[in-house]
């Protein structure tokens, strides 16, 4: 089933891999650069899913995560946090934040949309 998904990552190979791998599987993907842009962009298209990096320009990804979730029309989309914050406490902070998964970079290409489509699954 295709999906809308939004994508919040300011690395550009990042960004790339995880767009090629996303409209492989059959996604529509849109990009924002950095969480201000992502805010601005999931309130205008209200995807599907939103996977999120934490490190972020202008507004962390906790932060967005945070807004996302006071906008009724996105209180229950997917937020995905992905990103290379893998200390203790860290996956805990990005699920106190409001995200509903946490995906650790780097990212495997041969995993990625299972892990990613899991959220999907998950939700029914």
């Amino acid at each position: 089933m295709k999906r809308k998904i939004l994508v919040v990552e300011d690395n550009e190979q990042n960004m790339y891999l995880v767009t090629f791998i996303l409209k492989t599987a059959g996604h529509e993907v849109l990009q924002a650069y950095n969480g201000m842009d992502g805010v601005s962009m999931a309130e205008q298209y209200l995807p599907d899913m939103i996977l999120l990096d934490i490190q972020l320009p202008k507004m962390d990804g906790y932060v967005v995560s945070r807004i996302l979730r006071k906008n009724p029309k996105l209180a229950k989309t997917p937020i995905i946090a992905i990103t290379s914050y893998a200390m203790p406490g860290d996956r805990e902070h990005a699920l106190a934040a409001g995200c509903t998964g946490y995906i650790e970079k780097p990212i495997n290409p041969e995993t990625f949309i299972g892990q990613v489509e899991a959220f999907f699954k998950a939700e029914k």
